[in-house]
């Protein structure tokens, strides 16, 4: 990976992290300032919106050291199953994040159970985005695997010569 598109995809999630603190910072002072007025229950969807900016930021800091582990060379390692399973569960959590947005929206959707229907759907092709990365996960267990095997028949060629 070439040191500009390191820096491009760097700066992308230092401008994605700065704005979901932001997002954060805002829905925590409206939490505490702004009242509710009634036509939606606000304190729930200000909670979970708080909580899905923590999963987003659980992720970039996830995808920044592998990143940062890529660069080195050392993305073929056990090292980088810990990251890889940090992206999966913000997108797991960001998935039931979803579903309950959806919960908290459907009873003022009765007339027109379809959005509703629309907002499950959505939340379904975010637990697919985890399955992908699970099976991006699967390939980097191969890869770690014949990096290993790699190495030790490298040695073994070592030793013979």
């Amino acid at each position: 990976m070439g040191k500009l598109t390191v820096r491009a995809l760097r700066a992308v999630l230092a401008v994605v992290l700065a704005g979901t603190v932001f997002v954060q910072a805002l829905m925590v002072w409206a939490l505490f300032t702004d009242p509710e007025d009634g036509a939606l229950p606000l304190t729930p969807l200000r909670v979970i919106t708080i909580l899905g900016m923590v999963s987003a930021q659980v992720a970039l800091v996830c995808v920044w050291r592998l990143v940062t582990m890529v660069r080195r060379g050392t993305v073929f390692s056990h090292a980088a199953f810990r990251y890889v399973d940090g992206v999966i569960g913000a997108i797991v959590a960001a998935a039931l994040l979803w579903f309950a947005v959806t919960a908290v929206n459907a009873p003022g959707q009765r007339e027109d159970p379809g959005v509703t229907v629309i907002m499950g759907g959505v939340g379904l092709a975010i637990l697919g985005v985890a399955l992908i990365v699970l099976v991006l996960r699967m390939l980097l267990t191969q890869a770690v695997a014949r990096d290993v095997e790699a190495s030790q028949m490298k040695a073994e060629l070592d030793e013979v010569i």
